[in-house]
């Protein structure tokens, strides 16, 4: 497997002149994650779909962009790879509206076939989703048997307009998917936040979905803005400092966090990135610079317990604008993390976005996460 990688700027002074130096040999995927500018370009996706003309392309806009050299904003890190066995195939579907997102999913899924697919990564649209229901949509018709890891799309924060890049080029609306055969792939995948709990577990007293209406019997917005203090004052955007942990039925944590997309005034709620369980419990969540690094760290182990020694690879991180936000101008130390434990041979390309997807461990069924690391890893035996 050969990956070569790029930086683009927002001025297309030379963007046909730095693709075409990736597009020999001809790829069979090209990854692009760039900043909203670029997609907002109208001349971006024909450039791209000019340059790689027989590559399945896909990506997504960012609140961040990750590369080999480190982190970025404003930019955009596009990524080819050239494979010598596996091969791989981009689908698409629009997702009409947030209620629609299990069954978009399903969608998805069916136009991927089962017929020896390996692995799957997805690429959703980062507001007006219900990415868990996306999953689940998922899974319905793969099974529990093929890893599924990816990530919602960025604005830089904003979460008020995101695209994404597939086979019909760049939409507001598409999800898209990217579906991997070859019995000499490797696809190894691990996720950890670093995010500790504090105060006391709270009861899902009311939710519909994705919305979280009331937490003991109480406004769930009143209560979040009671606990936020100052930081309320930036509510959406200051909800990415303070998630909340999923806490199993004995309210111990279960590894799944759930961050804030948006908050509706009128009803007194707020509108998770994923689905919650009616009855469960949720309890606040922080974190410092250096759990959240430690997390990261923790990420990249899982993948060489899935793959062994670090050997030539590609490595997607997808990382939470959460953390981002937490880590300030640190935020090259995550991935430095990963970078020392997979080593020298890997080629690090990805995004922060607003949310993860990937199974929790090896062979558990695959979930939507918020403010981990995520990590998948590309490779051939």
């Amino acid at each position: 497997m050969l990956t070569l990688q790029t930086t683009l700027k927002k001025t297309p002074c030379d963007w046909e002149g730095q693709l075409a130096a990736l597009a020999t040999p001809q790829p069979a995927l090209v990854l692009v994650f760039g900043a909203p500018a670029f997609f907002r370009n109208p001349a971006f996706g024909a450039t791209l779909a000019r340059a790689f003309p027989g590559a399945a392309i896909a990506g997504c806009s960012t609140a961040g962009e990750i590369s080999t050299a480190g982190t970025q904003e404003g930019n955009c890190i596009v990524t080819a790879l050239s494979f010598d066995h596996a091969t791989v195939s981009a689908v698409a579907t629009d997702l009409a509206d947030m209620a629609d997102s299990r069954a978009a999913g399903r969608r998805l899924a069916s136009l991927l076939g089962g017929n020896g697919l390996r692995a799957v990564m997805v690429f959703g649209q980062g507001v007006r989703i219900n990415g868990s229901a996306l999953v689940d949509g998922m899974t319905d018709i793969l099974g529990g048997d093929i890893p599924i890891t990816g990530g919602l799309a960025g604005d830089e924060g904003a979460f008020s307009r995101t695209w994404t890049l597939g086979p019909g080029g760049v939409s507001e609306r598409a999800i898209v998917a990217l579906g991997f055969r070859g019995e000499r792939l490797e696809f190894g995948h691990g996720s950890f936040g670093g995010w500790s709990p504090f105060g006391p577990a709270r009861r899902v007293t009311r939710c519909d979905g994705n919305i979280l209406h009331e937490l003991d019997g109480e406004s769930a917005l009143a209560i979040y803005r009671r606990y936020l203090g100052d930081f309320a004052e930036g509510l959406p955007a200051s909800g990415l400092l303070f998630p909340f942990a999923i806490l199993g039925e004995d309210q111990a944590v279960t590894g799944l966090i759930r961050t804030i997309l948006g908050i509706d005034e009128a009803s007194g709620s707020l509108i998770l990135a994923g689905e919650i369980e009616p009855g469960g419990y949720l309890r606040l969540m922080h974190a410092s610079i250096d759990s959240l690094v430690n997390g990261a760290e923790t990420a990249a182990e899982s993948v060489l317990r899935m793959c062994g020694e670090p050997s030539a690879g590609l490595a997607i991180l997808i990382s939470c604008i959460g953390r981002k936000l937490v880590m300030g101008d640190r935020t090259d130390d995550e991935v430095e993390a990963v970078a020392s434990v997979l080593g020298r041979g890997a080629t690090l390309a990805g995004f922060y976005s607003n949310g993860e997807i990937s199974p929790l461990l090896p062979g558990v069924g695959c979930k939507l996460h918020n403010q981990t690391m995520t990590i998948t890893w590309l490779s051939e035996r």
